[in-house]
């Protein structure tokens, strides 16, 4: 570890010192003390600079684990990945609830080209075999660090896509200012593994687990006009979900 994070225990307090440990540790990390891509000592070399056993140190990490802000990674140990993003789900885009959050997403275009959809797009979009369509494949990066790679199908005649525009600015922002009226969409969320490109694009290992995201967003006459399949880091994402009865 870098610098020396001081952290004043309060051992008379009927708070467990492991979670003073991780809540000092989640402080430091969400004001940027202890920026993404630091590398923590070992849990022995932990527990001796704070006087702590090792289960305590341990119990700490553990809690740090859990709630998405430090990784373990075999060869490298403990590294922080910094506050995960945590997504409502909605009918929005990634890009505009980055910049809700104060984040500064930057999108990179990987490929825009008209394609043959196949049946199972042409099926999600109410097209006939064989009908073109804009397909796009955009890495988005927050804090200068990978967070999704996402993959759209867009009818031409819903809008005219260019690099340059979706580099900045969200999809359904510029589906918008082309006359889209979104209404709704149908979601699901799953979990994937990435394979070889995807895990060089969001640099994670292969084989590491990714949130998979579909959509499908339909128009105010309940016309498709776009559909997507979007893969996040696990380790940098999650959905927030509201249940009421």
């Amino acid at each position: 570890m870098p610098l020396d994070l001081d952290i004043a225990l309060d051992r008379s307090s009927p708070v467990p010192l492991y979670h003073q440990v991780a809540s000092a540790f989640e402080r430091a990390i969400r004001e940027g003390a202890l920026p993404p891509e630091t590398k923590l000592e070992n849990e022995i070399a932990l527990a001796q600079r704070y006087s702590l056993s090792r289960p305590t140190m341990r119990q700490a990490m553990d809690q740090l684990v859990r709630d998405g802000l430090v990784v373990r990674r075999r060869g490298v140990g403990t590294q922080v990945v910094g506050p995960p993003v945590r997504r409502n789900l909605k009918l929005s885009s990634l890009y505009n609830d980055l910049q809700e959050e104060g984040a500064e997403p930057k999108t990179t275009v990987l490929s825009l080209e008209n394609v043959t959809a196949d049946e199972g797009i042409c099926k999600k979009l109410g097209l006939s075999a064989g009908t073109t369509v804009q397909h796009l494949l955009r890495l988005r990066r927050v804090d200068g660090r990978p967070l999704a790679l996402m993959e759209n199908w867009i009818p031409p005649e819903v809008a005219e896509l260019t690099e340059e525009v979706l580099e900045h600015d969200g999809l359904y922002n510029v589906l918008r200012k082309s006359g889209v009226d979104f209404r709704m969409a149908y979601q699901t969320v799953g979990a994937a593994a990435a394979d070889a490109d995807q895990a060089e694009q969001l640099a994670v290992e292969k084989g590491s687990p990714l949130v998979l995201m579909e959509r499908t967003a339909l128009d105010s006459r309940g016309s498709a006009v776009e559909c997507g399949r979007h893969l996040y880091r696990a380790d940098r994402y999650s959905f927030d979900i509201t249940l009421v009865n």
